[in-house]
């Protein structure tokens, strides 16, 4: 560590690939519009095509970024040296995989599956067949998220013994149909993202004591959750989540904190604020030996950058330029496990007070 914190050395970005393969979609939703496709574009990964069995969004997706439009999931998955990227409901993952050539490379959406039978479908899958297959947990790629893991690695917050993750916004889930009559959407499909981050940096908790629900006012399953991870003694890890503050953005919030025994950080999630156009994200360290918060100039945003980050590691994977494939299925069948054990603790009974004498 330097003698002086700069926030401009800090990490935010994953190398590129030297040769990067050409990539298969399977789905044609808003997410490969919106994030996908528009991250592959600015990192210059070719994208060979997509499949969607709704044919006409299909092509007109196809027709809107200059690829193929597959025919089959045969056809699509026939594709030779492709990095296959699926961009499916986690309930149509298995059957995609078991599709593809034994020995394949693929980038999985999260969840993986619905439930965590599913993922353990997933991780048998991918077993048999030799799939070199990772989890699309793209938030750990974010540049802020980057920087921040450089920060705590480089020894600038210390020991780190709290995590808060603090959500107060209102989420247009009117954006992705098939969630709303999904039975498991708050934790599973949103603080998914934040427990699988908190698992990279502080590892994988005891147990967890959750309780998520929905709102008077919609139908959609969970959109509010609270949350305690375990880890001990030493640290405290806790996320308070409402997507259902409706108030106007005056007193809206989204962000982390992170404080450990020598210094802190500060993170906005800008993209939620005004979802999905966004606000700009914001990471500021309390650096170990400093006297005020320092604003780490960020290179890039959520939205598209951590899904070139996410890409170009499965990319230099597949090529032997990375030696780790990080959030492989066998690492995210952890945040799965963690993401059950949340629902499992939402279901029982609470601890009873005791009854007056």
């Amino acid at each position: 560590m330097t003698d002086a914190f700069d926030p401009r050395l800090l990490v935010q970005a994953w190398p590129r690939p030297a040769k990067p393969r050409p990539i298969v979609t399977f789905g044609a939703g808003s997410i490969v519009g919106d994030a996908h496709f528009p991250a592959y574009r600015k990192a210059g990964f070719p994208v060979a095509g997509l499949y969607d069995p709704d044919e006409a969004k299909a092509q007109t997706l196809a027709e809107k970024w200059g690829v193929t439009a597959f025919r089959s999931v045969d056809e699509a998955a026939a594709v030779k040296d492709a990095i296959f990227d699926l961009a499916t409901p986690p309930g149509r993952h298995a059957e995609v995989l078991k599709a593809l050539p034994d020995g394949a490379v693929a980038l999985i959406q999260k969840p993986m599956g619905n439930y965590l039978g599913e993922a353990t479908e997933i991780l048998d899958i991918c077993r048999a067949k030799k799939l070199r297959a990772a989890v699309n947990f793209q938030l750990r790629f974010a540049p802020m998220m980057l920087a921040l893991k450089d920060a705590i690695a480089k020894g600038w917050l210390g020991e780190v013994v709290d995590f808060d993750a603090w959500l107060a916004l209102a989420t247009p889930w009117q954006l992705w149909e098939f969630l709303l009559k999904a039975p498991r959407v708050e934790i599973a499909m949103h603080s998914i993202h934040y427990l699988d981050l908190i698992r990279q940096l502080l590892g994988d908790p005891k147990g967890v004591h959750a309780k998520t629900l929905g709102h008077p006012n919609h139908t959609v399953a969970q959109t509010r959750t609270s949350a305690i991870l375990d880890y001990g003694d030493r640290v405290r890890c806790a996320l308070s989540i409402n997507h259902d503050h409706k108030f106007g953005r005056r007193h809206q919030a989204c962000e982390f904190r992170i404080c450990g025994t020598e210094g802190a950080a500060y993170v906005k999630l800008g993209l939620n604020l005004d979802y999905p156009r966004g606000e700009p994200d914001v990471l500021e360290i309390y650096p170990k030996g400093g006297s005020d918060w320092v604003r780490v100039p960020l290179t890039g945003e959520w939205f598209p950058d951590a899904f070139v980050g996410r890409m170009a590691n499965v990319q230099r994977f597949a090529s032997g330029e990375d030696n780790e494939l990080v959030s492989s299925v066998e690492d995210a069948w952890n945040t799965m496990a963690l993401v059950e054990a949340a629902y499992r603790s939402s279901a029982a009974p609470a601890t009873p007070l005791a009854e007056k004498p």
